[in-house]
């Protein structure tokens, strides 16, 4: 168990941190954007401002919670002592940054446990910027989901609360692809089948902020296969504080799928998905 007083100080941290590396991205976007690596494949790239911006979160993280581990998408590794890990995406949402398509995030989250084992943590504060909209959602455990205005937007912090729908034949559901050829191609072979069955599909292009319009209510459902730690959980915690659940083939998101929906959508989504 964590004091509450230390969720409040770690949910205030996330969104900081967050905050800054979604200002850095945005504001600092180069005019032409420059390839560094790929990973899985040519189209599943890294930029120079990926490994900038985890840069960026390494060093907030490391001044303020030394005793604590890091696990970051472009390699950031720290084994902590506190029993907290940092799990950050510094850009989620790539190919959109890429190509100055504004739908790109940056997620950072505190869990418990080992995040590099499905099943065996858990999140219990986290953050999600979204420079181009000028907003952070946010969530600690049993502090419910919020969204509020960040880079000088006027507003105040609101309640999230995930949709309400209970029809599977009304549900505008959210996913995303792979970058491996033959994952893809499977991918599709599914939603082969998913479609007919739903309102619509919407394909956004990150993890991150797929999870967070779940939180909000502006999509019904999410559902993908491939996700990592850092892909799912900022954004798992914020769902689950808005009253949704999010799930995998069994109890907890993991790589072979993450499902995440209000009470009355997530089992009909996940057999979509399972055929079971």
């Amino acid at each position: 168990m964590i004091d509450p007083d230390a969720l409040v100080e770690l949910e205030r941290l996330c969104v900081e941190f967050a905050s800054r590396a979604g200002r850095f991205i945005h504001d600092e976007r180069p005019q032409r954007v420059r390839v560094a690596d790929t990973k899985s494949s040519e189209t599943d790239v890294v930029t120079v401002m990926d490994r900038r911006s985890e840069e960026l979160l390494h060093g907030l993280i490391r001044a303020a919670r030394p005793d604590d581990g890091i696990l970051g998408e472009e390699g950031a590794q720290v084994s902590g002592r506190s029993g907290l890990t940092w799990v950050v995406d510094p850009i989620d949402g790539t190919v959109n940054y890429l190509y100055d398509i504004p739908a790109y995030a940056v997620s950072v989250a505190v869990v418990v446990g080992n995040p590099s084992v499905p099943g065996e943590w858990r999140p219990v504060a986290g953050a999600v910027s979204d420079p181009c909209r000028g907003t952070v959602h946010h969530a600690r455990r049993g502090g419910g989901a919020w969204t509020r205005p960040d880079r000088g937007v006027p507003g105040e912090p609101s309640r999230l609360a995930v949709s309400t729908e209970d029809a599977l034949a009304r549900a505008l559901l959210a996913t995303g692809f792979g970058y491996e050829a033959k994952v893809r191609a499977r991918q599709a072979e599914v939603l082969l089948g998913v479609l007919p069955q739903v309102r619509d599909l919407r394909r956004i292009g990150s993890a991150a902020l797929d999870l967070v319009r779940v939180a909000e209510g502006t999509v019904d459902a999410f559902a993908e296969s491939g996700l990592k730690a850092w892909d799912m959980a900022a954004g798992w915690l914020v769902v689950e504080e808005a009253g949704g659940r999010v799930v995998g083939v069994g109890d907890h998101p993991e790589p072979e799928l993450t499902v995440a929906a209000g009470p009355a959508l997530v089992e009909p989504v996940r057999r979509l998905f399972t055929g079971r």
